[in-house]
């Protein structure tokens, strides 16, 4: 399936819209909703559930290698929960995260979500400035409109018992029963 029908059903959703358009306005510099908050939209949608957007985190991601503080990432949570309370926002700046995943430095935002768990997992959307929808989407999406959760290369290569604990943990096979899981 095609970037196309992931921008459709994103910009069909009044409450991930809504999202973009506070994380555009109010977050840091071309941040991105991602991961989760992206799948999980994508996924209800084809089990045609409506998406419990108070029930999980609001994921927010930036690659900005001028100040990789946590305490940045913590001032630009503060400002999304004064301006859209009732939601958990979790920003993080991708130009940091590869210290804890023990990698190289990440070279911008698509080499930073390929080292994330899931190919499904690793897509951000934001919106651009007429309004449509920029996707970073190192895998394609593929994955993520066809249902399969597989773990990224990268996990592969560092510890596939990441991707199985993530997929045990999360119960997504639970709340997606039809959800085709691969290691391959």
């Amino acid at each position: 399936m095609s970037a196309v029908a992931l921008e459709e059903i994103v910009l069909a959703d009044d409450m991930i819209v809504q999202f973009l358009k506070t994380v555009k306005n109010h977050g840091p510099s071309s941040a991105y909703v991602a991961a989760g908050s992206v799948r999980n939209l994508v996924w209800d949608k084809r089990y045609g559930r409506v998406p419990d957007y108070r029930a999980a985190d609001v994921d927010v991601v930036y690659f900005d290698t001028s100040d990789r503080s946590r305490e940045s990432e913590s001032r630009y949570e503060k400002a999304l929960t004064t301006i859209a309370p009732g939601h958990d926002w979790q920003v993080r700046n991708q130009a940091r995260m590869h210290v804890p995943a023990g990698d190289p430095p990440y070279k911008n935002m698509a080499d930073a979500l390929s080292h994330w768990p899931e190919t499904a997992t690793a897509v951000a959307a934001r919106l651009d400035t007429q309004g449509g929808l920029e996707l970073v989407t190192p895998f394609g999406p593929g994955d993520l409109m066809g249902h399969v959760l597989r773990p990224t290369p990268a996990i592969m290569a560092r510890d596939v018992g990441i991707f199985r604990a993530r997929v045990q943990q999360k119960r997504w096979l639970e709340r997606w029963p039809d959800l085709e899981v691969l290691e391959a």
